[in-house]
């Protein structure tokens, strides 16, 4: 399941985790976190939702609580087409 943020808000929501690890940058974190760069650039950017397991481990460890934050929660299969038709 994917997480959907209000438009700005999961890149803001990427940067206070980055000020709350005390991270300088995206790359420092993908290499704390042994994560995919370009991915969390992705994500950082808005061209992807953040999947649900993700958010989850980033709000644990920066200890940010979910209930400050307006997200929704996609189901799994959000975006797929209904019977092959576009």
């Amino acid at each position: 399941m994917r997480i959907q943020f209000p438009k700005g808000m999961q890149r803001k929501f990427l940067q206070k985790v980055l000020e709350k690890l005390n991270c300088p940058s995206i790359s420092e974190l993908a290499n704390r976190l042994n994560f995919n760069y370009s991915t969390l650039k992705n994500y950082f950017v808005e061209q992807r939702n953040i999947p649900e397991n993700l958010f989850n481990d980033l709000c644990y460890i920066s200890k940010i609580n979910k209930s400050e934050i307006k997200f929704n929660i996609l189901g799994e299969y959000w975006g797929q087409s209904k019977g092959g038709t576009c």
